[in-house]
């Protein structure tokens, strides 16, 4: 990536040399010129730098050795978290230059700088602009960026609410910038998240049970009809097996395994620390005891190989805007080595991304469960 002040090399975490996806766009450039352009007229960025929603950390490894003071990401992605520290490093960034945190730490109780790559889900902007307003004053400079495809009225009428007057760059590569003006004496809306609904009937164990949903987990206000189809196939894991909730979201489908057989073992991991946190107080929200296991991480990188009798996955075929099933693919993989000889791996997907060729070429085996015209719930066993 050429910057201002340099080439960066940069990557996507986990590396693959066969992925063309770049780490960085035409927003985080443009977002760079600009700051550029404040510091050749003798307006370097100053104070706390807080960078929220830096997807491969390609701005914090731009501007870790611009900033004056203290810079800081907030990030929603484990994935987004580690290519930053790979990045630093291979840029020659002491780690300590920038200050990583998540969507669910306390913020920094001062930002003089507020830097926004404007996320997918205007939900999760709206939850951490409330998070950050308070550590907000009149003379902080606020700048978002984005894609024209990624910034809509909603997204400019949002920033006014919750921050104060706002205004966007003219589009350049098709990105543009935000400018908002931070008013401390604008009142502001309560926060409404987390969100609590309770779902419908027809769901055994589940119907009417509350779930809890923490702002950008796919499908926070309603149960997805993916997910829904899935409820209805999953096996019978009675016998205290050990059950992962692979991608869990706001933690439905493990809270499920866990009301059917109290005695199993259930794992919920997911690379989104809102989505993990979704499924924490999904599952202390309906009671169940304290014997399940919430981890954020890649899939199942660190699960023992051989510990775990059953996978239950509902794999994502998008990063950010880009549509791959390279995410799929690692998860299968992982779930391979993780499950026991005779373990089984259960997938729900839209039956058009052909999941079970990608079974039968890594198990060497994938049964259809059930389907309907939009849906496929497969099977596949680890054999040996």
């Amino acid at each position: 990536m050429t910057t201002p002040w340099g080439e960066l090399e940069l990557a996507r975490f986990p590396e693959d040399p066969r992925d063309r996806l770049r780490a960085w766009d035409a927003s985080d450039a443009y977002l760079l010129r600009h700051l550029a352009e404040r510091e050749a007229r003798g307006l370097p960025p100053a104070g706390t730098v807080v960078v929220l929603g830096d997807r491969w950390g390609a701005l914090v490894t731009a501007l870790a050795a611009r900033a004056a003071g203290p810079c800081v990401q907030i990030t929603d992605s484990h994935l987004g978290q580690e290519a930053t520290r790979a990045n630093l490093a291979r840029n020659g960034v002491a780690a300590d230059a920038v200050r990583l945190l998540t969507t669910q730490d306390p913020p920094p109780e001062r930002i003089d700088v507020l830097l926004v790559r404007v996320p997918k889900s205007l939900a999760l902007l709206e939850d951490q602009l409330l998070r950050l307003a308070p550590s907000l004053h009149a003379d902080t400079l606020v700048v978002g960026t984005g894609m024209v495809k990624e910034i809509h009225t909603s997204t400019l009428d949002l920033f006014e609410t919750v921050l104060g007057p706002t205004h966007t760059s003219l589009a350049e590569q098709k990105a543009r910038l935000i400018f908002s003006a931070p008013d401390p004496e604008r009142p502001r809306p309560a926060n409404p998240w987390p969100h609590t609904y309770a779902l419908p009937e027809g769901l055994g164990v589940l119907s009417g049970r509350p779930v809890v949903n923490h702002a950008g987990v796919f499908c926070a206000d309603r149960l997805d009809i993916g997910t829904r189809f899935f409820l209805g196939h999953l096996p019978d894991t009675r016998g205290g097996r050990r059950v992962v909730d692979l991608g869990c979201g706001n933690g439905v489908v493990g809270t499920a395994v866990a009301l059917a057989d109290p005695g199993a073992q259930v794992l919920f991991t997911d690379e989104s620390f809102q989505a993990v946190a979704s499924a924490e107080a999904t599952y202390k929200a309906n009671g169940l005891p304290g014997h399940a296991e919430f981890r954020v991480g890649d899939g199942l990188a660190g699960v023992p190989a051989g510990s775990v009798d059953v996978v239950l996955n509902n794999p994502p075929f998008h990063s950010h805007q880009a549509t791959t099933d390279a995410t799929a693919w690692r998860m299968f993989t992982g779930a391979r080595r993780a499950l026991r000889p005779g373990g089984e791996l259960w997938v729900v997907g839209n039956r058009h991304l052909g999941y079970h060729v990608k079974l039968r070429r890594l198990f060497g085996n994938s049964e259809v469960v059930a389907g309907n015209p939009k849906f496929v719930v497969l099977r596949a066993v680890k054999r040996g």
